[in-house]
């Protein structure tokens, strides 16, 4: 004969209450963490981190042209650029410029036949059938918003990139900085700004 064991009311009520403590929700608990990655587009919302702005894997269907883009700097704007980097994304490739400092920069990019060095007037020799100038407006000199220019290597190598062959930097000069864009041809471009820390993105589409 095999006999059931009896389980008391007031034991099965423990067990329910022990297991109801350790089935916490991971969405809701305290060591759970959260995060959006912005996909960019012409005015894309800040992301969290660089990282996740300039590696993200949904991005939009690409909308640029081969017009020049302008964009004016705030009042304040006193940035230096401190970083170019470049990479790759599916259908273009991107160039982005870190800034530190203060205010909003503003921007100029677009085909030049020729760039040349502020100040000198010397050509600045890229790689490439086309030139891509990049002028970064509301800049300052590291001696006045504190943040170490960008040096090097210059010129900039395309990092895994199909239309940027590379960059090369003209420093800053009367409250314009110039970066020049090598790219296998006139290619549609866009640019826009990101945050946290500062970035003045450009992307280069692919010629078909």
């Amino acid at each position: 004969m095999i006999r059931r064991a009896a389980v008391s009311p007031s034991l099965l009520l423990a067990v329910a209450l022990l297991a109801a403590c350790g089935s916490g929700d991971p969405a809701t608990s305290p060591s759970a963490s959260t995060g959006e990655v912005s996909s960019p587009s012409s005015a894309p919302a800040a992301p969290t981190t660089a990282e996740a702005a300039e590696t993200t894997a949904d991005a939009p269907p690409f909308e640029g042209d081969t017009q020049p883009v302008t964009r004016e700097a705030s009042a304040d704007a006193q940035v230096t650029v401190s970083e170019i980097r470049t990479g790759r994304q599916d259908g273009y490739d991107r160039v982005v410029l870190e800034l530190g400092g203060t205010g909003t920069p503003g921007w100029d990019v677009r085909y030049v036949d020729q760039a040349y060095s502020q100040g000198t007037g010397d050509p600045v020799e890229v790689a490439g059938e086309a030139v891509l100038q990049v002028t970064i407006t509301g800049a300052g000199y590291p001696f006045d918003t504190g943040v170490e220019e960008w040096a090097g290597p210059d010129p900039l190598p395309g990092n895994g990139t199909q239309t940027v062959t590379e960059v090369a930097w003209d420093a800053t000069f009367e409250g314009t900085s110039v970066a020049v864009v090598g790219t296998t041809g006139e290619a549609p471009f866009r640019v826009y700004a990101l945050e946290d820390p500062t970035r003045v993105v450009v992307e280069v589409a692919d010629l078909g």
